[in-house]
């Protein structure tokens, strides 16, 4: 095997030109408890395009706090949270059975070089992830899956999935309650319709009204326009539960539908991470909040299980090759497409 590999690396905070193709970049070999994985796709992720804009520090763009885990990126930094590929080497302590595994890759890292974190890392981000020929991480954080779904449309569920599947799981979602998801056309939020629908609950799905119908054969029972109040559409205190994805100036909102002993998730905010909240909603309606970042430790096997049993579909809405990553985050950015955009890598 060659020791040089082609991906590529992440050189700077700010726009797509920090984005460089490299051929020269070394192979990774893997340590104790560690596999070698040969990527066959990686998404398109806001998680990628945050920490490239430092969308995460909250120092106006210091670089000082600009990942995840608030801490400095180390660069060249080979991004890419989502990834799919076969397992080709394995570490020290790690079963040589595995070679060959197909596999997703965790998002949220609790191991890493053999030994537990403190704090986790995320892939892609505080440590290298999957926009390369070649990736390694935990073996633990490698879930074998047995699909014939492509690596194209393997590769979109990952972050997007778990970060859904974690907001219901933290909210416990049960059959037969009202969720309302917002941003419902992106990423995590159409995998939210999709693993609500699959907990037998009523989804009520927030988009424009050219993706209605999309999210509608997805699972969503009902939808609403982003730009109608939801007490309006819906009624005061009708919902279980909130999934939001967007925050900004509605967040209002979302607190007046919720039933009291309501629960709301949150793990984005791409309308705005400032918003103005009246406590006495709050604490008069006996409201339970969580913020959604780290996953649960079931979460993702539990993703795995959903997907083998073809409980919940890819939604690939346009697929680019690695190369060509920089107008992959463009069409991203412009919010076209319901699901999600793939780069295919091998």
């Amino acid at each position: 095997m060659a020791d040089k590999m082609w991906g590529v690396v992440l050189t700077g905070h700010g726009g797509p030109e920090m984005l460089e193709w490299r051929d020269d970049l070394a192979v990774p070999v893997p340590g104790q408890n560690e596999v070698l994985i040969e990527v066959g796709a990686a998404a398109v992720n806001n998680t990628d395009i945050n920490t490239r804009t430092a969308w995460y520090s909250k120092g106006d763009g210091d670089a000082a706090d600009a990942t995840w885990a608030g801490a400095p990126l180390e660069l060249p930094r080979i991004q890419g949270i989502d990834a799919c590929g076969r397992i080709i080497a394995v570490g020290d302590g790690v079963d040589t059975g595995r070679i060959g595994e197909r596999v997703l890759v965790e998002p949220c890292l609790v191991e890493a070089a053999g030994k537990p974190l403190e704090t986790p890392w995320y892939f892609g981000s505080e440590c290298d992830g999957g926009f390369s020929q070649f990736t390694k991480v935990a073996a633990r954080h490698a879930h074998k899956i047995d699909s014939d779904l492509t690596d194209i449309e393997l590769a979109s569920f990952p972050c997007s999935y778990s970060t859904a599947e974690n907001m219901l799981t933290r909210a416990g979602v049960k059959e037969g309650e009202s969720v309302l998801v917002t941003g419902a056309s992106g990423g995590v939020g159409s995998a939210a319709v999709q693993l609500a629908s699959a907990r037998n609950a009523n989804v009520i799905a927030v988009t424009s009204p050219t993706k209605a119908e999309d999210l509608l054969k997805l699972g969503a029972a009902k939808t609403i326009g982003r730009d109608e109040e939801p007490a309006t559409a819906l009624g005061q205190s009708c919902v279980d539960v909130v999934v939001d994805l967007v925050a900004g100036p509605n967040f209002p909102w979302l607190l007046d539908i919720l039933r009291p002993g309501g629960r709301y998730a949150v793990a984005g905010a791409i309308g705005g991470p400032i918003v103005e909240l009246d406590v006495r909603t709050l604490y008069l309606k006996d409201l339970r909040f969580f913020g959604c970042t780290k996953l649960e430790p079931e979460v993702f096997g539990n993703l795995v299980k959903r997907i083998e049993r073809k409980e919940i579909r890819p939604l690939v809405a346009e697929t680019y090759p690695l190369r060509e990553i920089a107008a992959a985050q463009d069409a991203f950015m412009k919010k076209g497409h319901v699901g999600k955009i793939v780069l295919e890598v091998a």
